[in-house]
């Protein structure tokens, strides 16, 4: 889904829109309740570790699926990525298979299907936690300790594509950010005892731009922790510029974004997903950020893998 995320979905901003909306939330809370309770659930032959979220966008999964993916290899599985089929979101198949095989298919079970054929021995679920389909063996909720649930409303309210208390379906939460005991008493009041990990962004090749101006542009789920993240890392940003989530930058915009650059005296630069849903003929001109999503208490969260392997 290629959107700007509605300024009425932050938190702290319960407006009269959102009110508005309400009654179509609650239909189409309703309409996902039936096909919960029409779908049959599916016991795969390999471990299933889910990836998902309940905030729609922006919350970090797919670099926690890279990190797991090396984790795994470490421990001497061969997993392998599994993704539900869309014409959009090329951009983290992209990044994915620079790290291992990605196997897409409109119906996630059947992609899993396909990795046992291929000898996989575990299966890492990008963004399927609403589906249930399938029998999850480790589900991990992921969420931006700066975004949390936002208004806490769900869809077209707020950006939760479930309550919180979808959180009872799930094993763990990986919290991108900072500490947060608020946070933490919420969580746990709709799962006791739900192991709760913290995680950031590490900037891998931040050195290259520390001396250097910068025009930074992002079409993530959140473009404001890219330039957070800059910011932190002590870029000299002179110019930010926002673009839908998942957009796919056209001729026009590649081209105003250079004259913006030229005329700031500064370098373009992009989030490594951008990066990569620019057409070839302009990336020449554009840097990118390289990041890995660091683990907080790293080996008890290895343990809680070892557990389902």
């Amino acid at each position: 889904m290629i959107f700007f995320k509605p300024k009425i979905w932050d938190k702290n901003q319960v407006t009269l829109f959102s009110i508005l909306l309400f009654p179509l939330a609650l239909l189409i809370k309703l309409l996902i309740f039936i096909k919960y309770t029409l779908t049959k659930i599916h016991q795969c032959s390999i471990p299933v570790i889910c990836v998902g979220n309940i905030y729609i966008g922006g919350t970090g999964k797919t670099p926690l699926c890279i990190e797991i993916f090396s984790i795994l290899k470490n421990l001497g599985m061969n997993p392998v990525f599994i993704r539900k089929k869309y014409k959009t979101f090329q951009d983290e198949v992209i990044l994915q298979k620079k790290i291992g095989p990605v196997i897409q298919n409109r119906k996630r079970r059947e992609a899993i299907e396909i990795a046992i054929q291929n000898k996989a021995n575990v299966a890492i679920l990008d963004d399927g936690f609403q589906d249930l389909s399938i029998k999850k063996n480790f589900s991990i909720i992921c969420f931006n300790e700066k975004q949390w649930i936002g208004n806490g409303f769900t869809i077209p309210s707020g950006p939760l594509r479930e309550e919180l208390s979808s959180l009872k379906r799930a094993d763990c939460v990986i919290i991108n950010g900072k500490k947060n005991i608020d946070i933490e008493k919420k969580i746990l009041s709709k799962k006791k005892g739900i192991k709760i990990f913290y995680a950031r962004y590490k900037a891998q090749n931040i050195e290259e731009f520390k001396k250097r101006k910068v025009t930074a542009f992002a079409g993530i789920g959140n473009p404001v922790n890219f330039f957070n993240l800059l910011r932190e890392n002590n870029i000299n940003t002179i110019d930010q510029l926002k673009f839908p989530d998942h957009y796919n930058y056209t001729e026009s915009d590649l081209k105003k974004l250079s004259q913006i650059s030229e005329k700031n005296g500064t370098i373009l630069l992009t989030t490594e997903k951008d990066y990569f849903r620019i057409n070839e003929n302009f990336r020449k001109n554009i840097s990118f950020v390289k990041i890995k999503t660091i683990i907080e208490n790293q080996d008890q969260f290895i343990n809680e893998i070892k557990k389902i392997i």
